[in-house]
């Protein structure tokens, strides 16, 4: 009889492997993990059994908060962060995630989710910051084209690449140029299209994904054959890596005599990019954009793993979706938008809301700066009409009518307001051991940037070196060169510190850090860093507290205070009594009460504390039955720091 892996069935009814394997167990099937087998009898009995399981299948609509996703899988709202934190994603508790991403993170739970199907529109009466107005329903879906973005170190020919491809671009040949104002254009390549983000570099990129903005199909990393792997190579790649999509490896410059493709293969092996031809599963292509040499390999090696993930989008002219690139404040025309449209088919007059502004479209350009009537998925249109600038990541949805936009922009700014006036800091080394008993943090995050490479890698080694059973640090990015604001925007995204030895912290990377309150630290000494990483770690620990005896007092007396109740009269015996102690009351040997003082007094005057030789009156929260002779013992708790 044939046999099937575990790891396959799962795959097919959509659950993680991890509760598969507990449905085997509890059918006395013997499996040793997802890659063991079993015959296609018990397959089929336990799909049968997993599909009937209605407890753990989730019903959700275009849409559902981390706080709904986490109570129907009766799991804390923190741990279906840490989840999303896993996929490159940060959500509030209350911000909408879409039904792909809820099905992603609730197989890692072993549950299903099944989108319901709305027959209405319905807005929310109060949509928290980054929630989205259900649509009415998917529509057709058609095939949409990838959208890519290309990444690499400076003067390794990212320019002149785009330029290249979009000179290759023969539908669209004749018109000049790759117009900056857009920050977005699309080619033709033998009848498909395929969609450009000209953004700057990885920083942009990795804003939008800081804002939860999951735009970018395919990444492709450009790598001079000269140069190999730089700095901002490694940064592209961690990068690429937090955003969680595929990377395409374009060796440029392989025309130059000092090329070396071998040794640029190797370098980016290193960074985990290994070859196909070296039993890899990372596409590399060889080309020169200077004379063109293999751009048309590229774009089909583009297409194909697009095809690879059968992207497609709604095209309703109803229900619309899109993604803000950029947007600015032209003198002439308003607030001007860059929008990537992702859902849905955008048309002039429609009323959109994106982050906090609004509007009715009055008109769309596409690159080239023609009028455009509308837009389907995977198009970039720059829009007029909106209210005020939105900012780049931010989602851009239709809705029913300008009264519903406005209604929404105006909530959306009220919960900002009122986000900044809490005053919610993201992680500081201080804040630690409070985030880790919140369940928000099992390790702590580190960018690491340092002026030489050799530096670099000391450092790091220091630091990974530290170990405990309880808590690690993690060093999601290292790389040499001054603090900036990639490595801000990187730490915003994935909550951590930035820690730079022997180098600077740019200006605008100062101003961003304190703007997106990540705490940046700046050191010329490692074991100053060494230690302040040790002190940080010790926060996260499971804290020790231990008794500090403060005094004793003997009750000689019982008396009725208004607005009080019952008092103890007592004399001080030992030590100091203070109004914050915490006291256990003694009747004979016997302890028959801990507590803490609710009120001291001396005479009629309240008192922050009584020393031994005065008499006080002391009442004890949540207790009443004093009696003549019994000993209040007064004490206080004190943290024992914990080191790693």
């Amino acid at each position: 009889m044939k046999s099937v892996k575990v790891s396959e069935i799962a795959k097919e009814i959509g659950i993680a492997t991890g509760p598969l394997l507990a449905t085997l167990k509890d059918l006395g099937v013997e499996v040793s993990g997802a890659t063991s087998a079993v015959d296609e009898g018990t397959a089929e009995l336990v799909k049968e059994i997993v599909s009937q399981d209605e407890s753990r299948r989730i019903e959700v609509g275009q849409s559902i908060s981390v706080r709904e996703l986490a109570d129907a899988m009766h799991a804390s709202p923190a741990d279906v962060q840490k989840r999303l934190v896993e996929m490159g994603i940060l959500a509030s508790v209350n911000q909408q995630i879409a039904p792909d991403i809820a099905t992603k993170v609730a197989e890692k739970f072993g549950y299903r989710v099944q989108v319901a199907k709305k027959d209405r529109r319905e807005a929310p009466a109060k949509p928290p910051v980054a929630a989205k107005p259900k649509p009415k329903r998917a529509g057709k879906t058609i095939a949409r084209p990838p959208v890519v973005t290309i990444l690499g170190h400076v003067d390794h020919g990212k320019t002149t690449l785009l330029d290249r491809i979009r000179r290759t671009n023969v539908t669209a040949g004749e018109f000049g140029g790759i117009t900056q104002h857009i920050g977005a254009y699309q080619v033709d390549v033998d009848g498909r299209k395929i969609t450009f983000l000209d953004t700057p570099g990885h920083a942009a990129f990795t804003a939008m994904r800081a804002r939860g903005a999951g735009v970018t199909d395919i990444a492709v990393l450009v790598v001079a054959a000269d140069d190999a792997v730089m700095p901002q190579t490694v940064e592209a790649i961690d990068h690429a890596r937090a955003a969680n999509v595929p990377i395409i490896a374009a060796i440029n410059k392989i025309d130059k005599a000092d090329a070396n493709v071998e040794r640029t293969k190797q370098q980016l092996m290193e960074h985990g990019l290994v070859p196909e031809e070296w039993g890899g599963d990372t596409i590399m292509v060889e080309l020169s954009a200077k004379e063109g040499r293999n751009i048309e390999e590229l774009l089909e090696m583009i297409l194909l793993v697009a095809d690879m993930q059968e992207l497609s989008a709604p095209a309703s002219a109803k229900d619309v979706e899109g993604t803000i690139v950029e947007a600015k404040l032209d003198r002439g025309k308003g607030p001007v938008a860059t929008v990537l449209v992702q859902k849905g088919t955008l048309r002039v007059g429609t009323p959109v809301v994106a982050g906090t502004a609004y509007g009715k479209i009055k008109a769309m350009l596409d690159e080239n700066g023609e009028r455009l009537f509308k837009a389907g998925p995977a198009t970039p249109v720059e829009i007029l009409g909106l209210s005020r600038p939105p900012l780049a990541g931010d989602v851009l949805v239709s809705v029913k009518d300008d009264r519903q936009a406005r209604q929404i922009a105006e909530e959306r700014s009220h919960e900002q307001r009122a986000e900044r006036m809490a005053t919610e800091s993201r992680l500081t080394l201080e804040d630690l051991y409070r985030k880790m008993q919140e369940g928000e943090v099992k390790e702590l995050n580190i960018v690491l940037k340092s002026d030489v490479q050799g530096s670099a890698e000391a450092v790091r080694q220091s630091l990974e070196r530290i170990e405990h059973e309880e808590v690690r640090v993690k060093i999601i990015h290292s790389a040499v060169g001054n603090v900036s604001e990639s490595d801000i925007l990187l730490a915003a995204a994935s909550n951590a510190v930035v820690i730079g030895f022997n180098v600077k912290v740019d200006s605008r990377a100062a101003d961003m850090a304190e703007a997106e309150h990540v705490e940046v630290r700046t050191y010329n000494v490692i074991y100053e860093l060494i230690n302040d990483v040790r002190a940080a770690m010790g926060g996260l620990l499971e804290p020790i507290y231990e008794e500090v005896p403060l005094g004793k007092a003997e009750i000689r007396a019982t008396f009725r205070v208004p607005k009080v109740g019952l008092v103890a009269g007592c004399y001080v015996t030992e030590g100091k009594v203070t109004r914050t102690s915490e006291v256990r009351i003694r009747r004979g040997n016997d302890v028959i009460f801990e507590g803490k003082v609710d009120t001291l007094k001396h005479l009629k005057e309240d008192v922050k504390e009584m020393a031994a030789g005065f008499e006080c009156g002391i009442a004890v929260e949540g207790f009443q039955d004093y009696q003549v002779g019994d000993v209040i013992e007064a004490f206080t708790r004190r943290r024992v720091a914990r080191a790693v």
